[in-house]
């Protein structure tokens, strides 16, 4: 690894050449591929990186080590010893969750990736003996594996070769078996991705939408001891939890801010209790922004300014970019069918100036925003 460590570029064909005079040519092309992963894997895992293996897909699917701790801890607090995880993948859970003191039992079907876990596990000398990582169907395995008194931990795939899966039905292992462990009555928590309908959610499951640094990365769902049934939440990394509430949220008209609720919030079905804390109401009925004449900073939220409104019309916008000496230019947009990326080229930004443009669907119709982002600490 040394060799390839010391590569400025691991992915070009120079590198690959200068390896082969020292290696074979399998081990030069995943020594080099490890480099890739791992620098590639800073943004995720930081530090870390550095020690971890990798395969492509298990690094673009591993759990963050944030999320992986805050799932270790919950599954701690059921009073379980031990976990069953079941598609472990690259080993990042099943890693945090013997950190937590937990025994694991981990499966993962693909050879390959089972030997990249297994490695992972290897480099923690403290939690030798503690992680069994097993080849082999979760489904089928998973009847002989689990005990009383266990908990579960299932990543279902959601991936083929013709790109991300999010019918339920193409889950592996399959969503029969998935709800028939959220039904068991032990501990169990299932990651998924964030798009899952809510009428796919058994009932009295709790389901938490996660967002980390900005981006909402996933839902889980939990049931069993630890679990409170029925519950959807939207949780900001680290600490900022935000429980559904059943709510009557009214349309009006534009007040002097505005709100982008965090995707967790959203997903969750969490915006009208949030409105409710904001003292805020919806521009639609059918689009996720809130608006009020009082500014309320929040974690669950970005918050904007409304400087003024401008006309719905290409040409009118692109007059304004220019007079204004317009050049970055952030657009955004709900409810209308529009490209930012296409639009912003249309516009032609450029100068030395900045500013934020946000169109909505609104009851009487598109509204465009030039809006200013109010950071946390322009409100201290």
């Amino acid at each position: 690894m040394a060799d390839a460590e010391a590569e400025v570029d691991p992915a070009s064909l120079a590198a690959a050449q200068r390896l082969r005079r020292k290696h074979s040519p399998g081990v030069a092309a995943a020594a080099l591929d490890q480099v890739v992963l791992r620098r590639r894997a800073i943004a995720k895992f930081g530090d870390r990186a550095a020690a971890m293996f990798f395969t492509r897909d298990g690094l673009e699917q591993a759990t963050r080590p944030a999320v992986a701790e805050y799932h270790a801890r919950r599954l701690a607090a059921t009073g379980a010893s031990r976990v069953v995880d079941l598609g472990c993948g690259i080993g990042t859970d099943a890693l945090a969750f013997a950190a937590a003191g937990l025994r694991v039992v981990a499966v993962e079907i693909d050879e390959h990736t089972a030997e990249i876990a297994r490695a992972n596990v290897a480099v923690h000398d403290q939690l030798r003996g503690t992680v069994e990582v097993l080849t082999g169907d979760a489904e089928q395995l998973a009847p002989e594996l689990i005990k009383d008194g266990d908990a579960v931990f299932l990543d279902p795939a959601r991936r083929t070769s013709a790109g991300r899966l999010w019918r339920t039905e193409d889950f592996r292992p399959s969503w029969t078996f998935v709800t028939g462990l959220l039904t068991s009555g032990r501990p169990v928590a299932v990651k998924l991705g964030p798009a899952l309908p809510h009428r796919e959610i058994p009932d009295a499951v709790e389901a938490e939408w996660l967002t980390d640094h900005g981006e909402t990365v996933e839902v889980c769902l939990r049931s069993g001891p630890g679990s409170t049934p029925d519950r959807r939440a939207a949780l900001i990394m680290p600490d900022h939890r935000m429980i559904a509430r059943p709510t009557s949220t009214p349309v009006r008209a534009l007040g002097q801010f505005l709100y982008e609720p965090d995707g967790a919030v959203i997903r969750a079905g969490a915006v009208g209790t949030l409105a409710e804390e904001l003292s805020a109401w919806l521009l639609d009925d059918q689009i996720a922004y809130l608006s009020a004449e009082k500014l309320i900073m929040t974690p669950y939220a970005g918050a904007f300014e409304i400087i003024e409104q401008l006309p719905y019309a290409e040409k009118a916008l692109r007059r304004w970019v220019r007079d204004h000496h317009i050049g970055t230019l952030e657009i955004k947009k709900r409810g209308i069918d529009i490209d930012p990326a296409l639009l912003r080229k249309r516009l032609k930004p450029a100068g030395p100036e900045s500013a934020t443009l946000i169109i909505s669907r609104t009851p009487r119709g598109a509204r465009v925003l030039h809006a200013r982002r109010i950071a946390a600490d322009d409100h201290e």
